[in-house]
């Protein structure tokens, strides 16, 4: 089978470009799109053989057979002795060199390999068990799934509000013709449809049906979740590997990858120890000492190491997305300069500034970020029709005496086209 085939049923199933209606924005999509393509990837690569080959294969002596001991050092757990001759305290106290992890000693042909030594039954030295071993493609499956979770929890709480209101609208911008056009399976209106959607649209803003304040909360409450959670995940899997994930990344990034023995032999050993116990003819136990080869540390030191890479990058897009949409919330009633900028990329040239300054004085923040996704989802010629409609409407609906109060605004540049109905 060959890499292409392995990967087709992410191929099949997991869409990377856009979705037809955007209701979140890029550092929330790297959430459940590209974090989660991450998972799922890692998962197939630690779950098939034909990369690495068997996941362990055990050396012990003909008192049991290499399968038996490779099914049970598999599924129980392989150790590594890092410490030799005393404890793992007292050296901590004394600041000694641990000895079956000394790259010198393993340069000399003093040591076999980084963490193998001997023990046996009368050895008090402390080992490091090794169990994650067996667990890592469920973890990595259930964290892929984790963040997928707040995408569908958001799309619940967003109700298709966006896909409601703008459907029809997608390519308004080519309604050229008095009737209707399907193309390519697409379907582009008659210039009296486009009309009448337009203004049911501005009809939703106004009177702010399907829009409420719940909306704008909502959505700022799951930019926090994402960012909690990449807190969790990283605390997940620090616990996972106990405790040498949080400085996995900047201790690789310190020493680098040159030694002989790094942070990696200790964290994900390739050669192991493993212990078999059974009864002789007489009734004694019996110790079978096995050396075992991890092949599978192999793809999951990679993994790993990528993958405290990728969440301190995504703890610092999330971060930032959060900080965004507190900062839209304070200026975008405030800032005319601010709502040039966000609207920038909406709008074919520049917006009225009093048209601007309108809609965003009549708009609480949900309306203004609804209007944002809009704006997201609409081609920028319609949009812009759209902009201009509600800035009108709004205005020619005022009191006359609050258009005079707004006429003599200071705020509002002199050399802007004034709309005043």
């Amino acid at each position: 089978m060959s890499l292409v085939q392995t990967f087709s049923v992410i191929k099949s199933n997991f869409k990377l470009k856009p979705k037809d209606y955007t209701i979140d924005n890029w550092a929330f999509k790297m959430h459940y799109k590209a974090t989660v393509l991450f998972f799922l990837v890692s998962t197939i690569l630690v779950t098939s053989r034909q990369y690495i080959g068997e996941h362990i294969r055990c050396i012990a002596d003909g008192g049991v057979p290499a399968h038996v001991i490779n099914t049970f050092c598999f599924f129980t757990s392989t150790f590594t002795v890092p410490y030799v001759n005393l404890t793992k305290e007292l050296a901590e106290k004394l600041d000694i060199e641990v000895k079956h992890l000394d790259s010198k000693l393993l340069d000399a042909g003093g040591l076999a390999h980084p963490g193998v030594g001997p023990y046996g039954f009368n050895s008090t030295e402390p080992i490091k068990r090794h169990a994650y071993y067996q667990w890592v493609p469920f973890v990595l499956f259930g964290q892929a799934i984790c963040f997928y979770l707040t995408h569908l929890l958001w799309k619940k709480m967003e109700g298709g509000r966006i896909k409601y209101i703008v459907d029809g609208l997608r390519y308004a911008a080519f309604a050229l013709e008095d009737k209707e056009i399907q193309a390519g399976g697409r379907t582009i209106p008659s210039k009296q449809s486009k009309e009448e959607q337009i203004k049911r649209l501005r009809e939703f803003f106004i009177k702010r049906i399907y829009i409420n304040n719940y909306w704008s909360y909502k959505l700022i409450g799951i930019e926090i979740l994402n960012f909690l959670h990449v807190i969790l995940q990283m605390y997940i899997t620090n616990k996972f590997l106990s405790g040498n994930f949080k400085q996995l990344g900047s201790e690789i990034w310190a020493e680098g990858l040159d030694s002989s023995v790094d942070v990696l032999d200790e964290v994900f050993p390739k050669i192991t120890k493993c212990t078999f116990h059974k009864y002789g003819p007489s009734g004694s136990i019996q110790l079978h000492d096995a050396m075992c080869v991890m092949a599978l540390n192999i793809i999951n030191e990679k993994i790993y190491v990528a993958l405290w890479f990728w969440f301190v990058f995504l703890f610092i897009i999330s971060l930032g997305a959060v900080l965004w949409r507190f900062l839209t919330l304070a200026l975008h009633a405030r800032s005319l300069q601010f709502n040039k900028m966000a609207f920038a990329t909406s709008c074919p040239g520049k917006l009225n500034p009093w048209d601007t300054l309108t809609i965003t004085r009549h708009c609480n923040f949900s309306d203004w970020l609804f209007l944002n996704y809009l704006s997201k989802n609409l081609d920028s010629l319609v949009f812009r029709e759209i902009f201009v409609g509600l800035a009108e409407e709004i205005e020619g609906k005022k009191p006359t005496k609050e258009r005079l109060l707004d006429e003599s605004d200071g705020e509002v540049d002199p050399n802007a086209t004034l709309k005043v109905s």
